[in-house]
């Protein structure tokens, strides 16, 4: 019996397994060859695992995967493999084709059928991505009578029509929700090049992060400024605070978003700059971005342009972004 097929029947037996449960059920196997042994259980989605380390526990995969799998086109499946995840109501995180097919049996879909639909959606919001970025512009012109902003960019949407969450919809929930340092810092990484890239195009010299409103033991915005590592100063900026925090997540009304930025963002620099990039986490009305903006151009910070970039946004009205 192969140290796999051993390892399949000790969880089969025993419901779940810990890899130190493992290590003393095959002394005679190394820990480093079961840590491989059951990497490769994973991808090949013979296991699954629930929790985080230090406490792991391994389960076998019982869950049907449709038959239809193989008859998913190829083209399909590689863009499903690098715009599509799903996470659980348990928490799993499951990337790519899996995680679909594990929508598809949630939501009692047919795989094929859906896959075809998911595609023809995401062309349909695409038509709004050009050079890798969304044009949030035409939103806000739509949205406000005065626009400070002279650019604004969402590297996607929040969610989209039937399949709800986008991948980076989906990484910042969660983030933010979990206080999941890992997947912060996995998010960060998918969004780096692309930053990276705005500030190279705009000649950006100084760069604005939106504070958070909510207090939480990790902030999000603090670790995206410390985990970019920018190479170009980072404006100050200051968010109030009030007798009760009012989060903007929590106002219906354009006008509230509006007074809400307009009295608690406080940009305390000095400094003047060519081009300033203003980033937040998701923009759902657009309030604080064009509040931040105007703040800036009041006082005379930004001899050039000032442009907006937000990990998600909203298609229309506002309705994103009340869960982050």
């Amino acid at each position: 019996m192969t140290t796999s097929q051993k390892i399949i029947e000790y969880i089969a037996k025993n419901r779940q397994a810990s890899g130190k449960e493992l290590s003393t059920y095959l002394p005679e196997i190394t820990p480093r060859a079961i840590r491989k042994q059951l990497k490769k259980l994973l991808d090949q989605n013979v296991l699954k695992k629930i929790g985080r380390p230090p406490k792991v526990y391994y389960l076998l995969e019982t869950e049907k995967k449709s038959l239809d799998e193989n008859k998913i086109d190829k083209n399909i499946t590689s863009l499903i493999n690098k715009r599509y995840l799903y996470i659980s109501p348990s928490g799993q995180s499951m990337p790519g084709l899996n995680g679909f097919l594990a929508w598809c049996e949630k939501t009692k879909q047919d795989p094929v059928k859906a896959s075809h639909d998911y595609i023809e959606t995401v062309n349909k919001f695409d038509k709004f991505r050009k050079e890798n970025l969304i044009d949030g512009m035409p939103k806000m012109q739509k949205t406000f009578s005065n626009v400070y902003l002279d650019k604004l960019y969402y590297l996607d949407f929040y969610s989209i029509e039937r399949f709800g969450k986008t991948k980076l919809g989906q990484m910042l929930l969660y983030a933010k929700q979990s206080q999941n340092i890992p997947l912060i810092h996995g998010l960060i990484k998918e969004i780096r090049p692309q930053i990276i890239s705005l500030i190279k195009k705009y000649k950006i010299d100084g760069v604005l992060f939106i504070p958070p409103t909510v207090k939480r033991e990790v902030q999000f915005m603090k670790e995206l400024e410390k985990q970019l590592n920018l190479s170009v100063a980072t404006l100050s900026v200051t968010k109030v605070k009030t007798e009760i925090i009012v989060p903007q997540k929590t106002l219906a009304k354009l006008e509230d978003r509006v007074e809400n930025a307009k009295h608690t963002i406080i940009v305390d620099d000095t400094k003047k700059y060519k081009n300033i990039l203003l980033i937040d986490d998701a923009v759902g009305s657009g309030s604080t971005l064009n509040e931040t903006a105007k703040k800036i151009k009041d006082k005379g910070l930004g001899l050039g342009s000032v442009v907006g970039l937000a990990i998600t946004g909203s298609f229309k009205g506002f309705d994103v972004i009340s869960e982050v």
